[in-house]
């Protein structure tokens, strides 16, 4: 079933989350967002977008915990991990159309809303608020792209741990111990020793 998108429609209140965040929009302009949008939910373990596939979209996590992972040496390896309130998108799949080499998946049963990227293009020509907002999302996404590639850099696994609880306490709580695991770059076993040393020090 199609959701309205009047003043009251869960997609306009999407466009409105967003714009709040990202930047201002007139009450039209929120019209004219809530039509980039489409819902999705999906049940644990879903793909969302398969590697080789083409990224088309920008994902709102409305609710539930969604990770982007890769494949090295036939190991899956967890590059993003998003819950209520985050951005999950392929930027250079997005970007150049072509296919993705990050997966995207559900770790819970989830609600997204797909931001599609050729119509949101479209109003960034007719408006500098959309670019404005596109330029934001950008921003953030780099600037969390940064922080995890520092982390791993001059972080110990023991630090890396502290600051996810610290600053994703979310994913810690809720996403499985291997994808924790594997999104810290730690293998399962240092990171239940990490936590043991974690919860034996807050004694």
């Amino acid at each position: 079933m199609t959701e309205k998108t009047g003043e009251n429609s869960p997609r306009r209140d999407i466009a409105r989350e967003i714009a709040r965040r990202y930047g201002n929009l007139t009450p039209e302009q929120l019209d004219q967002l809530s039509e980039t949008i489409i819902p999705i939910n999906v049940h644990k373990g879903v793909s969302i977008l398969k590697r080789g596939d083409v990224c088309k979209s920008i994902y709102y996590v409305d609710h539930g915990l969604i990770r982007q992972y890769y494949y090295k040496n036939n190991k899956e390896v967890t590059e993003h991990i998003a819950y209520e309130g985050g951005i999950v998108m392929c930027i250079e799949s997005l970007f150049k159309h072509e296919p993705s080499h990050i997966a995207v998946e559900s770790l819970e049963p989830s609600r997204l809303y797909a931001i599609q990227y050729d119509e949101f293009e479209k109003l960034t020509q007719s408006s500098y608020a959309f670019c404005n907002i596109l330029l934001n999302i950008l921003k953030e996404s780099l600037i969390l792209s940064q922080h995890k590639a520092d982390t791993i850099r001059f972080e110990n696994a023991k630090e890396r741990y502290a600051r996810t609880i610290k600053d994703h306490p979310d994913i810690i709580r809720r996403a499985p111990l291997h994808i924790v695991a594997s999104y810290l770059q730690m293998t399962p076993e240092t990171l239940s020793r990490v936590r043991t040393a974690a919860s034996e020090a807050e004694d």
